[in-house]
């Protein structure tokens, strides 16, 4: 794959942004779906996106367009960065404008309910294209500021793999690589919960040690809801799992982690999302997986504290309480 050929990137929010300058920035030329006409003809005519990234130049060689059927023609790889809620909707309009040949990247970090399916799952059962999952600690305004970072693009395709590291690595983005795409999907999912649980636990002021108490225990509790779906344990000890985990838990970039300091400030979820401003992943996924851990049976004492506070009107300050007094909690649960 050339520099000649092109890429396509299906959603203009912060990650979506940086995706496609990364991309266009190493001679790609990228077109930038987005939601609206407004959106592309302020994007085209002031070279940023000043909705989420008003600091960014954009690369001249990213064009945005409303038009999914004129975006997706003719791309060699298409990277949907699309919240999750719009995820499938977007994925069946796709379906009827590409054939067989383009990569399909899913970059959102979300799981699907009625049935619980992660969203390469979501790909998969509509359309046959290669598919992959790119997933990491990846701030977005980080990475538009160009501070280093890393993520990990997990697919069974090698070639998949080498294309998507071609076209996005940087001097400061570094790409790895991981044939566990569930584990890795799974991992950064599912991390979002825990990042509104540690910006609660932030705003109860509940100390350095209990923050290093929650980070390992939500590490146990992710790990292992998604070996019960069929993923490698090991995969959590890598950047999808552990350093996604750290970084979105200890970030006041982070919406999930905003989203929960808010909440534990007393502000009640309406108020909360409003004050973020944009989609906060956590709170959607965490119904979806409490579901599905009562289903299958898997203790997530964190997670079921969460829902109760949020859902239920729980005091705050029982999500130290729920954590300490689960009983029979092993270290390390899994023995590679």
């Amino acid at each position: 794959m050339g520099n000649s050929e092109s890429v396509a990137v299906l959603g203009g929010g912060s990650f979506g942004t940086v995706l496609a300058n990364l991309a266009a920035s190493n001679g790609y030329n990228v077109s930038l779906w987005v939601r609206d006409s407004e959106q592309a003809l302020r994007i085209n005519s002031e070279g940023a996106n000043t909705t989420y990234h008003p600091e960014l130049k954009l690369s001249k060689n990213i064009i945005a367009s409303d038009n999914l059927r004129e975006v997706l023609n003719n791309k060699s790889i298409i990277f949907i960065a699309t919240p999750s809620i719009v995820f499938e909707q977007i994925v069946i309009r796709v379906s009827d404008y590409i054939d067989e040949k383009p990569y399909l990247v899913s970059c959102t970090k979300g799981i699907l309910d009625d049935p619980f399916r992660p969203l390469s799952e979501t790909i998969s059962s509509k359309l046959k294209n290669t598919i992959g999952v790119l997933s990491g600690p990846n701030l977005a305004k980080e990475i538009a500021d160009e501070k280093i970072a890393g993520t990990v693009i997990a697919s069974p395709d090698e070639r998949l793999i080498n294309i998507v590291k071609s076209v996005l690595s940087s001097e400061t983005f570094k790409i790895y690589s991981s044939k566990d795409l569930q584990g890795v999907e799974m991992a950064g999912a599912l991390k979002n919960i825990y990042a509104v649980i540690c910006g609660m636990a932030e705003s109860l002021k509940v100390g350095e040690n209990a923050i290093g108490l929650i980070l390992t225990r939500s590490m146990a509790e992710m790990s292992r809801f998604a070996v019960a779906k069929g993923a490698n344990p090991i995969t959590f000890l890598g950047l999808s799992g552990m350093g996604d985990l750290v970084a979105t838990c200890m970030s006041t970039l982070s919406r999930n982690y905003q989203l929960g300091f808010n909440i534990g400030s007393g502000m009640s979820l309406s108020k909360a999302k409003e004050s973020v401003g944009q989609v906060a992943e956590g709170v959607r996924t965490l119904e979806v997986v409490l579901k599905e851990s009562s289903k299958l049976n898997i203790k997530m004492p964190l997670v079921e504290s969460l829902y109760n506070i949020i859902y239920n009107n729980a005091s705050p300050n029982t999500l130290i309480d729920d954590l300490i007094n689960n009983p029979n909690e092993i270290d390390v649960e899994f023995n590679y």
